[in-house]
């Protein structure tokens, strides 16, 4: 019964552990993005991009603009047409 308590409580502190790191994560891109895109003339869509850019980069470049060599993966994405992705 004591073996079966303590795998209980292991599920359940793994999950909590796995959840607390992904709302950080998104909690971090909300606040860089927010920052990132707030002198945007489109907003929406700079926000759009760079969550998707920090998402798959983990970074965003601090400031409203530039700076992008903060953060190589995020500078280095290309949209469809060979421009930069990220704002």
């Amino acid at each position: 019964m004591k073996s079966v308590t303590i795998f209980v409580a292991s599920i359940i502190l793994m999950m909590l552990i796995i959840t607390s790191s992904l709302a950080d994560d998104s909690s971090f891109c909300d606040q860089k993005c927010a920052t990132r895109c707030s002198k945007a003339g489109r907003a929406d869509r700079c926000l759009k991009y760079c969550h998707i850019c920090c998402d798959k980069c983990g970074c965003v470049p601090s400031g409203t603009y530039g700076n992008k060599d903060e953060c190589p993966c995020y500078r280095d994405m290309k949209n469809s047409k060979g421009g930069p992705k990220c704002p």
